[in-house]
């Protein structure tokens, strides 16, 4: 009789380590099983912004991959809509542009992942304008809250003291029913800004802003 008591005793004990090893990978991994699509805007013939060898569809991928990186760190699904410099049109479309965004959204949407995010960078004529801000569309409820928290880890982390706001005029962001942000991460047409986005150090913080931006969403 002692002998089994023994042997239940082990294997009790057995089960207790495996689940605490569970409890302790699950707290070490707060985004497991977490599906994220991550979109680096622009790409092959269109570039985007650019400042003379700068093209922002080249920063987008570089911010985006880092993000994945992260992400993946803290046990996230991580896709991206494009890998590479390239597009996403079907190439008999009249309208390429047009083709190529309807095609990202249709991607997003089919994957069913819990938040999709649309990394940018910003410009303008004069170049003095400068920081983070968050775009979302009403399309999904849960899109104010989450540009609600991207733009204040941005205020708190990175040099900016622009507001999120919202915008139902971007192509992309109509079409995608998931939770999800366009991010304009920067004014390529700041010099002192685009000193930042083109730093590999810089790059690194900001895809560590962005991951706590998603970490704190889940968690909410």
């Amino acid at each position: 009789m002692n002998k089994y008591k023994v042997i239940m005793i082990i294997i009790l004990s057995i089960v207790i380590c495996l689940f605490n090893s569970v409890i302790a990978k699950d707290k070490s991994l707060p985004l497991l099983s977490k599906v994220i699509y991550l979109d680096p805007g622009h790409g092959g013939a269109d570039s985007g912004a650019y400042y003379k060898n700068y093209k922002e569809s080249d920063l987008n991928l570089e911010i985006s991959k880092k993000v994945m990186k992260v992400l993946k760190e803290e046990g996230a699904v991580v896709y991206l809509t494009r890998y590479g410099d390239y597009d996403l049109s079907v190439s008999n479309a009249w309208n390429r542009k047009r083709s190529d965004l309807s095609r990202r959204a249709n991607i997003i949407n089919k994957s069913k992942c819990d938040l999709y995010l649309s990394i940018h960078l910003n410009a303008d004529d004069s170049g003095l304008l400068h920081g983070a801000e968050v775009y979302y569309d009403t399309i999904n409820p849960e899109n104010e809250k989450i540009a609600s928290i991207f733009q204040d880890e941005f205020k708190k982390h990175l040099n900016t003291n622009r507001d999120y706001k919202e915008n139902s005029t971007k192509y992309l962001q109509r079409r995608v029913n998931r939770p999800g942000v366009l991010l304009e991460v920067g004014f390529l047409s700041n010099a002192s800004e685009r000193a930042l986005l083109t730093n590999e150090t810089y790059q690194n913080k900001l895809a560590n802003v962005i991951k706590n931006s998603v970490s704190r969403y889940f968690e909410s």
